[in-house]
This record gives C-alpha cells, structure tokens and sequence, in this order.
C-alpha cells in the first residue's frame, strides 16, 4: 500500500475511529526522526482523524511492550 491509499484508508475509516477508537500509531521514518517530523505527523493524523494521536517511534518502543503491539499492529 502507497502512501496515498493509506491516507485515502484512513479517510474513509475516520467516522468510524474517531467514535469508537483511541488512536495509536507506531511509525518508523526514513531519516532522522526530528521534533519537526515527528509533531508533524502527530497534528497532521490527528486533525484527519478528529481524535488525539498517541504517536511512538519504532526505535522508541519499549521492548517489553513491543511484542503485544506487534501482534496487534496493522501495517499501512
């Protein structure tokens, strides 16, 4: 899945999530994970989704948790 087919996914998935979901997001970037990229994607998600965003950095995952929120992960 390209990049805008995720986006258009999650548009069309919106109504949904922002009634019945918090919102978790594991990203990985290509390149440095600044505070300009990372805040970007963060307000960028969470003003398509209409929901506040808890947003981790695949380098930032604890790794006691990252077995659970590997299983539960969907990849876009």
């Amino acid at each position: 899945m390209n990049r805008n087919q995720a986006l258009e996914l999650l548009r069309k998935l919106k109504p949904v999530v922002a009634q019945r979901f918090d919102v978790d997001i594991l990203v990985s970037f290509d390149g440095p994970a600044t505070s300009a990229r990372y805040f970007g994607v963060q307000f960028y998600l969470e003003d398509q989704l209409g929901r506040p965003v808890d947003l981790v950095t695949d380098k930032a995952l604890r790794p006691e948790l990252r077995p659970f929120i590997e299983k539960e992960a969907i990849d876009v």
